[in-house]
């Protein structure tokens, strides 16, 4: 069963069937958010995302990054990602057309940003995450 339904810009349709969501800055204790701080967090949530993909190969979609204040602190301009980190395990059908399309199918876990704690869904869902390129990045599986 799965959570939802994302149409690539691609025009391929994925299913989302796992999904994890954390704030962004949870538990920053002192400081602000800025590139240095940020380059931290989008890089351990990578390697978080690689932590837990156990079979599918995993893709970061780079996040956008907004400057609300350029007053300068000690590390440089105020910068902030997006609020909710997410991971999530996607399916499609296999990738390779000389596969058995009943016996196999492709998978690739993705680590996003994304505004709000919603569940991406069809042609909605933000265009970083519309715009992977499934064909490239995703891997085939046999059932």
């Amino acid at each position: 069963m799965s959570l939802s339904h994302i149409v690539l810009s691609s025009g391929r349709s994925i299913e989302l069937t796992e999904l994890r969501m954390s704030s962004t800055y949870g538990g920053m204790l002192e400081g602000y958010p800025c590139k240095p701080i940020n380059d931290m967090k989008v890089s351990s949530f990578q390697r978080e995302a690689e932590r837990t993909s156990s079979f599918a190969p995993v893709h970061l979609v780079t996040p956008r990054r907004e400057y609300p204040d350029q007053t300068a602190g000690a590390f440089g301009p105020v910068e902030v990602l997006p609020s909710v980190a997410c991971i999530g395990t996607f399916r499609s059908t296999a990738v390779a057309p000389a596969l058995d399309p009943v016996l196999h199918r492709s998978a690739l876990t993705v680590a996003w940003f994304q505004p709000v704690p919603e569940v991406p869904s069809g042609e909605d869902a933000d265009l970083a995450l519309r715009s992977i390129c499934w064909e490239e990045l995703a891997q085939d599986y046999e059932l």
